[in-house]
Order: structure tokens, then C-alpha cells, then sequence
């Protein structure tokens, strides 16, 4: 068998034979077939992830607009999301799922990611900690503990 697979290699590397049979074809498409079965869920999910980096990028450009507020205005208090825009104009094509929560020695906000219902959040505790959570732990860019910051 392995001499007849040689024999016709080589027929055809020759040029005496030329062309492929219709089951060389079939197994060809067939591989190509479960090899884009694989892929493409794969790319969908790339495609996720990428809006979700995105939202992130917004959520950090508040965050540093958020603190320059502070260190002008000496308090979170009336840093609205066209104030921070005014620190950051990057920010007028970010999604804000509401207006910043603030108080005197804290604050909040929720950028939308690559769907609506996937949201990421900053919080600046009092004590001045910060957390980062988001909606729907494992999916897209938000990791399975919720929490996309650390």
C-alpha cells in the first residue's frame, strides 16, 4: 500500500497525472470545515472583549478625570459627566450607564460595555479604596469573579 501511495505521489509530481479525486476534495473541505467550526466562536468572543477593553479604557480616563476634579475643586462634589468631559474630552463618546455618584470624600460611576447589559464600574470608598466590578462575571472582558481591576 505504502509502494502504490509513493507510485502515485510521484505520477504526479511527474505531471502524468494531474487533478484531484472528488474524496481528496471532500476530506480537504471537511477539514477546512471543522477547522472554521473551531474559529469562528472564538472570533465572536474576540470581538466582546474588544468593546469591553474599550469600556474599560473610558472607566480609567473617568477615574484619572474624576481625581484631577478633586485635586482642582478640593471634593467629588459636582463633577458631572460634562464636567469630566471638560478634563477629558475623550469622554463625550463614552457610555455612562448614569451620571457619577459623588460625595465629599467619594464617588461612583458605571461605563456600558460592548452590550447594554454589561456595565463597569468604579467605586472610591471614603477610605479612599477603589473597586472595580462589573455586571456579567464571565463574559466578554469581565472576569468570572466580578471584578475587573485587580
Amino acid at each position: 500500500m505504502l509502494q502504490n501511495i509513493r507510485r502515485r505521489v510521484a505520477a504526479r509530481l511527474a505531471g502524468e497525472e494531474s487533478g484531484f479525486t472528488l474524496i481528496e476534495l471532500l476530506v480537504v473541505m471537511l477539514i477546512l470545515g471543522i477547522l472554521a467550526a473551531i474559529a469562528l466562536p472564538a472570533f465572536f468572543n474576540q470581538k466582546e472583549k474588544a468593546g469591553d477593553a474599550k469600556a474599560k479604557e473610558y472607566a480609567h480616563s473617568t477615574e484619572v478625570a474624576m481625581e484631577t476634579y478633586y485635586t482642582n475643586e478640593n471634593t467629588y462634589v459636582g463633577a458631572t459627566k460634562a464636567e469630566l468631559e471638560k478634563i477629558e474630552p475623550t469622554l463625550s463618546s463614552a457610555t455612562f450607564s448614569a451620571e457619577p455618584t459623588v460625595a465629599a470624600g467619594n464617588y461612583s460611576f458605571a461605563i456600558q460595555g460592548s452590550k447594554a447589559t454589561q456595565k463597569f464600574e468604579v467605586i472610591r470608598t471614603a477610605a479612599g479604596k477603589l473597586e472595580f466590578k462589573c455586571t456579567e462575571a464571565g463574559v466578554g472582558g469581565c472576569p468570572k469573579s466580578g471584578k475587573w481591576g485587580e
